[in-house]
């Protein structure tokens, strides 16, 4: 380009630029000459001698048979080069996927940054965030009435100790509503067929013991020539810890009249008594009945035990002005 046709100053370059989008739509070649690359400005540089034709490709002949419709590469190719270097987007012409419809893709099919973004790309997002999940156990089959029942006398009859209605029904895996009645109703079952033994509540659980009624054959069997009954001083003894539990040894002591420490160490030892604390005002140890003096005396609890008042005499009042 000469002096004379380039323009006097910046001012005028900018006038006149022509943005590209209201540039006319570049016409296909009419010969099959390889495309120059247009310059940054608008204005045509001087004309080029385009040389020997080549033998064009079927891709680059825009009428070729083949796909008519289909547009130049090379005017395409054109066309883009021309837009990036004006600072615009132009998008490609053809079967290239633009960047909006991958990102859609991969939200569509995984749904966040762990999705797919394409075909044939693995889920590695769903990996990482996927945890093991545990097979859920079968609820085990509920018994009929039958076989619950026969359950629940076979586990009574080889027990030590009474056993709560939530543990028989952990160990029959059946619902604790059923154990309770189920119970009762075996309970209620004995004592109508007049058996030797009867099933009652002891210590907060359950449990088969012999009736009143046989107890001296059950004594003679198990004796036999054994003395295992505690001594006067022990049942008087443990009669003031159940009555008046939790009492210290001075209490006992002051409610028998003597000294109760050996006493109270044999009633320790056979498991019928137990340390439950301290008293606050003196320090002294506190004791309290077991479990197992429930268990052995049949109660289901200290609420259980007989009243004192017909075992009193009928000048305790006298008795207890003349000992102040």
């Amino acid at each position: 380009m000469s002096n004379e046709e380039r323009p006097d100053s910046l001012a005028e370059q900018a006038a006149a630029w022509v943005p590209p989008w209201q540039r006319p739509a570049p016409a296909p070649p009419e010969d099959s000459a390889p495309t120059t690359e247009p310059g940054p400005t608008t204005e045509p540089g001087p004309s080029t001698d385009p040389g020997p034709s080549t033998d064009p490709g079927p891709s680059t002949d825009p009428a070729s048979p083949a796909d008519p419709a289909a547009p130049s590469t090379a005017a395409s190719v054109a066309v883009v080069e021309e837009a990036a270097d004006l600072g615009a987007e132009v998008p490609l012409q053809g079967p290239f996927p633009s960047k909006i419809e991958l990102v859609e893709g991969r939200g569509e099919e995984g749904g966040g940054d762990g999705g797919r973004t394409g075909e044939g790309v693995p889920d590695l997002g769903r990996k990482r965030s996927g945890a093991r999940v545990r097979p859920v156990p079968e609820p085990a089959p509920e018994l009929d009435d039958t076989e619950l029942r026969g359950a629940l006398e076979a586990i009574l009859l080889v027990v030590d100790e009474p056993v709560s209605e939530l543990v028989l029904a952990q160990v029959l895996e059946q619902p604790a509503e059923r154990i309770g009645p189920m119970l009762d109703e075996i309970a209620a079952s004995f004592t109508a067929a007049g058996h030797g033994f009867e099933l009652r509540r002891a210590a907060g659980g359950w449990r088969l013991y012999t009736r009143p009624e046989y107890a001296t054959y059950v004594e003679r069997f198990i004796l036999d020539g054994q003395s295992v009954r505690l001594t006067q001083a022990a049942l008087e003894t443990l009669a003031v810890v159940a009555y008046k539990q939790p009492v210290t040894r001075s209490r006992i002591s002051a409610i028998r009249g003597v000294n109760c420490d050996g006493v109270i160490r044999t009633l320790v030892s056979r498991g019928l008594v137990e340390e439950c604390g301290t008293e606050s005002d003196s320090g002294a140890y506190l004791y309290r009945t077991s479990t197992l003096f429930l268990e052995k005396l049949g109660l289901n609890s200290l609420d259980d035990l007989p009243p004192l008042a017909p075992f009193l005499p009928d000048d305790v009042e006298e008795l207890a002005d003349a000992a102040r």
